[in-house]
């Protein structure tokens, strides 16, 4: 029996993120068809937390059909943010959005590169992603 792939959507203003809740579970070819389907999108698959991230906006409907279109045997989730106001970054390609809209890969890499007076609130958002 093929374990299918438990994948969590979740949006952001412009980018989206996936976290596949079984990788340990899955073959090496499923393993590879999700890394194919990242690849073509130009996205970045992160096996340290098990999420991808590609830099497009993209509607949870869509993301199920290119699933669909794939051949990726997958359980979609839809993990909706709630959105508050909230603080937002003052420097860099993001510049004006709120810290919960930024891509994972750019928190990621701020977490690597940053040491300005925003790291408590990039800490923050790391946290509350479980990135």
């Amino acid at each position: 029996m093929i374990v299918k792939a438990q994948l969590i959507f979740t949006q952001y203003r412009n980018s989206y993120s996936v976290k596949v809740q079984n990788l340990e579970q899955l073959s090496v070819e499923q393993i590879q068809q999700l890394q194919e389907f990242v690849s073509n999108r130009k996205g970045l698959f992160d096996f340290n937390n098990y999420t991808f991230v590609i830099q497009k906006r993209l509607e949870f409907k869509e993301f199920i059909s290119l699933i669909e279109l794939s051949e990726i045997k997958a359980n979609c989730e839809e993990n909706l943010l709630v959105v508050e106001s909230q603080p937002r970054i003052g420097f860099g390609q993001y510049k004006g959005m709120q810290y919960n809209e930024l891509p994972d890969s750019y928190l990621l890499w701020l977490k690597n590169s940053y040491r300005g007076h925003d790291r408590a609130k990039i800490d923050k958002e790391i946290k509350s992603r479980k990135l």
